[in-house]
């Protein structure tokens, strides 16, 4: 799933990034705000749902467990007291004799085409069953490996080659490798080479994800209530929102796990298996996304270190404590309740940065970023307040010399 739905992930991360290079801080903000807060309300939903259903399960296995113990008791009662009987008297088979009835039928296969009727179909059968037994057999121990090396392989293939790709168009922060600035038709070349590396690996596994698909259907694989079932329209569904998900995190410098992972879990993915995707994902993603930022010049080098190091550390809290209880007590639940108050914690600091940053620029709503700025060029300087232009405009335009729009 990772190696299709990671690819669609990052070429929207492309496209979020050069769209926040265009718009003004506050309106991005708003708009990641707007984003996070409705998914955070949705995550919320399926925490209480999910919450619920974990609740009655792990009630239903405390139950059943009482009762296993309570059968064993009483087993081990009964066995005792037949043990007891046993050594107290002898067996009535051993003092009276066995009857046997000699009048009853036994039942003798027919001679002629009955004896040999369908064996021809039945070797089929059994060599038919045994070809799908083998085949379900590898396909079960090939999505039971915790590290496939290929795939890693493959996404590590896919990330070198979006990182060489960037450093290759370079921008505001890093100079091109290859010395073009945003100036040389070359630029949009190498922008179009970004979406067609990411959009080619989602091509082609997501033709993989479908086939494999159907190998499992073909050979009677035990499919869980949670897994996706692939086929033409869930790639597109999947592909659509993952992209999205990867413009919001271009947008706001996220790994995209905030908007892709309740929305697997809304469609109905296991929450470990949401957890697990999403992580992997987030590596690519995220790493990505920091490179096209420090190339873009939008990186803020006093906060960098900081939430590396608080990233770090909830990673290795999250990952030893938090997975260690969901393990123990199966409530897979808790994971969708923490990624939603994560959520809203992520909603509330994008409207009071908004709000800040406003109220230190006097209310100043300004306008649309220019796209192609050199390194070193100062671009806030010359555009001033868009608000303020505007009222300047009307006030010059409409007020003192009415006569000149006409």
């Amino acid at each position: 799933m990772a190696l299709f739905l990671a690819p669609m992930e990052m070429a929207g991360a492309v496209m979020g990034v050069i769209i926040q290079k265009l718009l003004p801080n506050w309106f991005f903000l708003s708009l990641a705000g707007v984003i996070l807060g409705f998914t955070s309300y949705k995550t919320f939903t399926k925490f209480l749902s999910s919450y619920k259903i974990d609740k009655e399960n792990r009630e239903k296995r405390r139950l059943a467990d009482a009762a296993i113990t309570q059968e064993e008791r009483f087993d081990d009662h009964v066995t005792t007291d037949e043990e007891e009987h046993t050594l107290d008297q002898e067996s009535p088979v051993q003092e009276e004799g066995m009857e046997v009835d000699t009048t009853a039928e036994i039942p003798i296969a027919k001679e002629g085409e009955e004896e040999g009727h369908g064996e021809g179909g039945e070797e089929e059968d059994v060599v038919e069953d045994e070809e799908k037994l083998k085949r379900r057999r590898l396909l079960l121990e090939e999505d039971s490996r915790q590290y496939p090396v290929e795939k890693l392989l493959y996404l590590l293939i896919l990330w070198i080659g979006l990182a060489f790709i960037i450093f290759l168009k370079g921008g505001k922060g890093v100079d091109s490798i290859i010395g073009i600035t945003c100036k040389s038709p070359w630029y949009a070349v190498l922008i179009a080479c970004q979406f067609l590396w990411t959009f080619g690996f989602a091509a082609i596994f997501g033709r993989q994800l479908v086939k494999k698909h159907q190998d499992k259907v073909s050979c009677d694989y035990p499919f869980h209530k949670n897994d996706v079932l692939w086929d033409a329209s869930k790639l597109r569904f999947y592909s659509t929102f993952t992209f999205v998900a990867g413009i919001v995190a271009g947008l706001i410098g996220i790994g995209g796990g905030m908007v892709l992972g309740p929305l697997m879990l809304i469609l109905g993915v296991h929450p470990r298996v949401s957890s697990a995707t999403t992580a992997t994902m987030i590596v690519l993603t995220s790493s990505s996304v920091a490179i096209m930022f420090v190339t873009s010049g939008l990186v803020p080098w006093e906060y960098a270190v900081f939430f590396f190091c608080a990233c770090f550390l909830g990673a290795y809290i999250g990952k030893k404590y938090i997975d260690n209880y969901v393990k123990k007590t199966g409530m897979a639940s808790i994971l969708i309740g923490i990624l939603a108050a994560i959520i809203g914690l992520a909603t509330v600091g994008c409207f009071v940065i908004v709000l800040l940053n406003l109220s230190k620029a006097n209310w100043c709503l300004d306008g649309f970023k220019p796209f192609c700025t050199d390194k070193g060029d100062d671009d806030d300087d010359e555009e001033g307040c868009g608000v303020e232009r505007m009222m300047s405009a009307f006030q010059k335009y409409v007020v003192n010399d009415p006569l000149s729009v006409m």
